[in-house]
């Protein structure tokens, strides 16, 4: 029943279709869960705006999350939904993580032309692959060097769009957002976790409140997936453990089972030539633990060295 008392809650939303789409999907089940009326509040943020650079040069973590962060602290807005693999791993001072909602799909798909079917092996030689993820394209190269990966920016729409137009033979996109969208029938491959790790956080969302929004924390209790919020914690445990921002070649999978859980991770080149993946089980109770464990483990067989090259030549590119 809905609560005809109280005033609608504000959520804040980036405007684009997928994440106009994923915060519809969140207050539909606020409302489902409390009987509380949800309206959307739509916010631009500096990834939104500036389309033609690579994320990493307008800003790295945060250009899609600050303008929202903002509004909350501001009070425009009540809550706000992000993409968790775009969540910095340490928030903004005020602003609290209320519940990571179940998971989507985390793979990664390949997604060709809609006239025909396609798959990463298939391509022909010198293929052109549309990706601004340094993650995807050191996976792709390694799989694949003879590729040209070249980045692309602008809503799944537009990569679909000139995927379709012949600008790319195929565009590599996260399943979730795919899914959705209700796209599924464009995937032409899943891209196998088990050498392709996805972003850490990849496939869920983040509702985020004011820290100091008790009320709102237990309202929005029902929503929080444990399993989710656990696999996910582990992967951003890593990460920030490796200090490593969500814009370099940085792939984790966390997977939960009975008590404890399985931590994958890998730091690649963005050429595709170097490598190191670490894999550890721990408990669920503690999944910080277990991620930066997995991250200490990737530091001592050169993780390090492959990421200051990474932070070189950005800064070499800058000047």
């Amino acid at each position: 029943m809905r609560d005809q008392g109280a005033r609608p809650l504000r959520l804040g939303t980036r405007g684009s279709l997928l994440a106009t789409t994923q915060s519809r999907w969140v207050a539909r089940r606020i409302e489902a869960s409390t009987g509380r009326s949800v309206e959307l509040v739509t916010i631009q943020t500096t990834g939104d705006q500036i389309q033609d650079q690579p994320l990493s040069e307008i800003g790295g973590q945060g250009v899609f999350t600050r303008a929202l962060d903002l509004a909350l602290l501001d009070g425009e807005v009540d809550l706000a939904v992000h993409s968790l693999k775009d969540l910095p791993t340490v928030l903004a001072e005020g602003v609290a993580l209320a519940a990571v909602p179940e998971r989507e799909d985390a793979r990664d798909v390949l997604i060709g032309p809609g006239d025909r079917a396609c798959t990463l092996d298939s391509l022909p030689p010198g293929a052109v692959v549309g990706t601004g993820s340094l993650r995807r394209q050191a996976l792709a190269r390694a799989f694949r060097p003879d590729l040209e990966l070249r980045g692309i920016r602008g809503n799944l729409d537009t990569r679909l769009r000139l995927v379709d137009e012949g600008d790319y033979d195929a565009v590599i996109l996260a399943a979730a957002g795919v899914r959705r969208l209700g796209w599924t029938a464009r995937i032409d491959e899943h891209m196998d976790p088990a050498g392709w790790l996805p972003a850490p956080g990849q496939g869920a969302l983040a509702v985020v409140i004011r820290e100091d929004s008790s009320d709102l924390h237990a309202l929005l209790r029902p929503l929080d997936h444990l399993p989710s919020r656990t696999a996910t914690t582990a992967e951003r445990s890593l990460m920030h453990a490796l200090e490593a921002g969500c814009q370099l070649p940085v792939g984790a999978m966390g997977l939960p089972f009975g008590g404890g859980m399985r931590l994958r991770g890998i730091v690649a080149s963005p050429d595709g030539r170097q490598a190191v993946r670490a894999d550890e089980t721990g408990a669920q109770d503690d999944p910080e633990a277990l991620g930066r464990e997995v991250a200490q483990r990737l530091l001592a067989m050169g993780a390090d060295q492959i990421l200051m090259e990474v932070d070189r030549r950005d800064r070499s590119s800058e000047d």
